[in-house]
């Protein structure tokens, strides 16, 4: 008598299984994300329940003090800018996730990156989406010549790990992670059951060879990546390779690092050669600021260990609805509106029968609280119709009764403005005490609340 095929209702967001389908998932809570799938029997092994005395022990046990840390186990990916955001490099048995909208260019950073890899150490591409021929003309554009990159056209997960125990490779890519599937599965590909297996076997073989993975994971429609949220806890790294798609600027972000801070960005610019890195992004997005224009101020923010210089534009106008408009790119609308209020209330300016629209230049998002003053002083500039002074540049976090706060890396971030030639900085009072008696090129405008900074504009 044949099987009774079973199945179950598996939740997108946590893996939680239930026997039917319910609304609302008992494990997270979350609506509408139980979708029904094959239900896999677990094979049944001897002696696996219970099992305690008379088991063969084939774990390796290490004492902590026997551990040596002084060995290097960082590998250096040939990109500077993708070095930084993994904490100096990949390390040996980590798994790295990199994730992204369609097209955003993840095979090509991965490619790019075999570059250099490949002048002394063996890559497996594990290619799921495209052939061979396809892989060699896009190698041929971006320069990629060498016998050491290995291609493995191969869906199959097992065919996978036996083509790493033939090659022995010293780095694996494996694009994408939703063509992989397991025979023993009989799920469809791309399935939560097949996804999830198949990176636990990549797993699994990273830590036993002390191996770097690097899988590459897309996006699906709700803004997940890779399907179920369970995958991001089981992968050491977590990347996501953002960018606007009429822009040729990328920023690629840690998301999850259990080997350095999620802090870094790498910025990137693409070209007809591939992705160039920016090494001086703020240079980069300052490029094409206009002169003497209302509406504009710098803000100088920290990335990771990085100060980085941003446009903000703001442009203030007459609403026709009863309802002005608020928009925001880049910078979180909620915030934009608080500090919307405070300048109504504390500064004594009135934006309720007016539109709103705050945009941050070159795709950049800012989500420091130091970003307040400058937004601030962008949207007093439209306002009065009065420019920011071209040479200046600000930084700073607003309370809701009008005070400027302090915020850190204080040091960094004057160093970056006197490098880009900018002679006067708005910053917090408070934050003199951060400079001490170094001396510095710029001129400090300290400000203790918004009444202050209106004499910015004379």
């Amino acid at each position: 008598m044949a099987a009774k095929i079973r199945t179950a209702y598996i939740c997108d967001e946590c893996a939680y299984e239930c026997a039917r389908w319910q609304g609302k998932c008992p494990g997270c809570g979350d609506w509408n994300t139980l979708t029904e799938a094959l239900k896999e029997p677990v094979p049944s092994r001897p002696g696996s329940i219970g099992a305690g005395k008379g088991t063969l022990l084939t774990t390796k046990l290490s004492a902590l003090d026997s551990l040596d840390t002084e060995q290097e186990i960082r590998r250096s990916t040939g990109l500077a800018e993708m070095n930084r955001v993994l904490g100096g490099g990949a390390v040996d048995g980590s798994v790295a996730l990199i994730s992204g909208d369609p097209g955003i260019g993840k095979s090509t950073l991965l490619l790019q990156m075999c570059k250099t890899l490949c002048i002394d150490r063996t890559v497996l591409y594990v290619a799921g989406e495209e052939s061979p021929r396809q892989i060699k003309l896009r190698a041929g554009r971006l320069g990629l010549e060498g016998e050491r990159l290995i291609i493995a056209p191969e869906t199959d997960i097992e065919q996978v790990a036996a083509c790493i125990e033939q090659v022995s490779p010293d780095v694996v890519i494996v694009d994408s992670i939703q063509t992989m599937s397991h025979q023993q599965l009989s799920s469809s590909t791309g399935s939560i059951s097949q996804v999830r297996e198949c990176t636990g076997l990549l797993i699994r073989l990273a830590k036993e060879r002390e191996l770097p993975v690097f899988i590459v994971g897309h996006v699906n429609k709700d803004g997940g990546i890779a399907g179920p949220k369970v995958l991001e806890h089981m992968v050491d790294v977590v990347l996501y390779f953002e960018g606007e798609r009429h822009s040729s600027y990328r920023i690629l972000r840690a998301i999850k690092n259990r080997f350095g801070s999620t802090n870094e960005i790498g910025v990137f610019e693409m070209s007809e050669q591939g992705l160039r890195e920016v090494e001086n992004p703020s240079l980069t997005l300052l490029s094409g600021r206009p002169q003497n224009v209302s509406g504009t101020c710098v803000a100088c923010v920290m990335e990771g260990s990085r100060p980085i210089l941003a446009e903000v534009q703001a442009l203030v106008g007459k609403s026709g609805f009863s309802t002005p408009r608020r928009m925001s790119t880049g910078f979180d609308l909620n915030r934009a509106a608080l500090i919307i209020a405070v300048l109504e209330k504390r500064g004594g300016l009135f934006f309720s029968n007016l539109d709103a629209y705050i945009n941050i230049v070159g795709g950049l998002r800012l989500d420091e609280p130091a970003a307040d003053l400058p937004v601030a002083l962008a949207l007093i500039s439209n306002l009065l119709d009065k420019p920011v002074p071209d040479d200046l540049a600000a930084f700073g976090e607003i309370g809701l009764a009008g005070e400027i706060r302090a915020v850190g890396n204080v040091r960094a971030r004057v160093a970056e403005c006197a490098r880009l030639g900018f002679s006067r900085l708005a910053l917090p009072k408070a934050t003199l005490n951060a400079l001490g008696e170094q001396g510095t090129s710029v001129e400090l405008i300290p400000l203790t609340n918004l009444s202050e900074a209106f004499h910015i504009f004379g």
